[in-house]
């Protein structure tokens, strides 16, 4: 808490109360609170300011250290925790903490409060600002209205601080830094400067005007050796659930991955995939493992899960879910592109920053193949196709255990023909009889079934003949797009 107690004592020097920062003794109105957070946070970005803080024991006139009864703990709304109160009350996008702390032996408590990203943070859905020392609704101010969401559209989760104010000491306890180094091959600096020069060049680390340090949000998710330390991003950890049948009724088990994403990346494979069901086969007199699911597939769609959820969605995070038929991987945030045309359209990153280091880290290429490895993979097992759902906040990727081309549903065997006319299109070739027996395993007997599925595929308007003209023992598809 040294830290907090310094911050404490240089925001009590300033000459006034400022936008982004509120004095209070011991006020506890829970609502006063909440429009307090969203016009700090809101104020923050438009002052281009990382945090905001609303401290209670600092005299509002003088800045004199009185020490607080205010205690956030204990303060319940009916039966509800004034921190449980506040999230369900304020936008989805307002991060905020408190800390209890003392200060020449005077309680005091610190809520820290990120700025405002993507959209105002709003109470009650009412968004407010500060005007001088004043909270009041941002609707009255247009002028203000009008500059804060001009800084707003700059404003990205990955550049927002996770934690202020530190010693290089404590930022080398915080982060998995030597990891940083062995996803980029290169050797670990002898020293702490060489380490904080590499991490303060990729945008882990900001070096403040004080000479300390803050971690940014970047820094944290991927490189946390506890996500759990840093408010911002800790329920941003991916949770991994397995279930026993084919249903949610009962679970077998749940672990929640505590490491940041890039230093803990590898190891959530390997939990993930020590799940599947797997068998033994000998290949060249070797004895070899080989699971239900491509692995491939299985890193690249939990990989996609991590890189393209909406950051801004707080109180949910990436989540696996291992049924005995299937995987599910869900994310907040709705895809940026039409899930129909993933395969060919070029890729459009929600989080620019994320996307391009965990592309110099190798796990990830950032070049939208990442769908087209998926759905290829699934074919060289000939596996069900992998299907997107989209809901209103959220995605999910589902991967399948293998299933016959019988036992598929109808639903099942189009999508697999549409993604293979689209893999072929993307390929510069066109999708026939011929490749589509091969793509689900069917020997040249099940031909009028093939013919009859790409009648039913064409009827639902996802291909279309590359050549109408053609004979139709020659005849080629193409999807509907191309």
């Amino acid at each position: 808490m040294e830290h907090l107690e310094r911050l404490v004592r240089e925001l009590a020097q300033l000459p006034a109360e400022t936008a982004w920062v509120e004095f209070k003794e011991n006020m506890a109105d829970p609502k006063t609170i909440g429009k307090n957070i969203s016009a700090l946070a809101n104020a923050a970005a438009l002052y281009e300011k990382n945090q905001a803080y609303m401290i209670w024991g600092i005299h509002n006139a003088t800045h004199a250290i009185t020490g607080t009864v205010f205690d956030y703990r204990t303060c319940r709304i009916g039966n509800e925790e004034l921190f449980n109160w506040l999230l369900r009350l304020l936008s989805d996008n307002a991060h905020f903490e408190f800390s209890s702390i003392s200060v020449d032996g005077k309680p005091l408590v610190v809520l820290s409060i990120g700025k405002a990203f993507e959209k105002t943070v709003m109470f009650e859905k009412t968004e407010y600002i500060r005007v001088g020392s004043y909270t009041k609704k941002l609707n009255d101010y247009p002028e203000l209205k009008t500059q804060l969401w001009d800084c707003l559209r700059n404003t990205r989760f990955e550049s927002l601080f996770a934690k202020t104010n530190l010693q290089a000491a404590e930022v080398l306890a915080l982060l998995n830094y030597p990891a940083y180094f062995d996803l980029r091959n290169a050797p670990l600096p002898s020293g702490p400067d060489g380490i904080l020069h590499y991490l303060l060049e990729e945008g882990i680390l900001v070096k403040q005007d004080n000479g300390l340090f803050s971690i940014t949000n970047l820094g944290a998710i991927l490189f946390a050796k506890k996500l759990d330390d840093f408010s911002s991003v800790k329920r941003k950890a991916l949770r991994i659930v397995q279930y026993k049948g084919k249903d949610k009724l009962e679970m077998l088990r749940e672990h929640t991955v505590t490491k940041g994403y890039a230093s803990g990346f590898e190891g959530m494979l390997e939990y993930v995939e020590s799940l599947l069901p797997a068998s033994e086969v000998i290949r060249a007199a070797l004895r070899e493992t080989v699971t239900a699911y491509p692995s491939l597939a299985v890193r690249e769609t939990i990989g996609n899960a991590l890189i393209h959820q909406d950051l801004a969605a707080t109180g949910t995070g990436p989540v696996v879910e291992v049924f005995s038929n299937r995987i599910e991987i869900t994310n907040p945030g709705v895809p940026l592109i039409d899930v129909a045309r993933i395969i060919d359209n070029p890729p459009k990153s929600r989080n620019e920053q994320l996307a391009s280091l965990m592309r110099r880290l190798r796990i990830c290429e950032e070049l939208g193949t990442g769908w087209d490895k998926i759905v290829i993979s699934c074919e060289q097992y000939q596996l069900p196709a992998p299907r997107i759902d989209v809901y209103e906040d959220s995605a999910k990727v589902t991967l399948y255990a293998h299933q016959s081309f019988g036992e598929m549903s109808q639903e099942d065997r189009i999508r697999a023909c549409y993604q293979h006319a689209s893999l072929k299109q993307v390929c510069g070739e066109q999708m026939n009889n011929a490749s589509l027996r091969e793509r689900f395993g069917l020997e040249s007997t099940a031909s009028a079934q093939i013919s009859r599925l790409i009648r039913d595929t064409q009827n639902a308007g996802l291909i279309r003949p590359y050549d109408p003209d053609t004979a139709p023992k020659h005849m080629r598809y193409v999807p509907y797009w191309a």
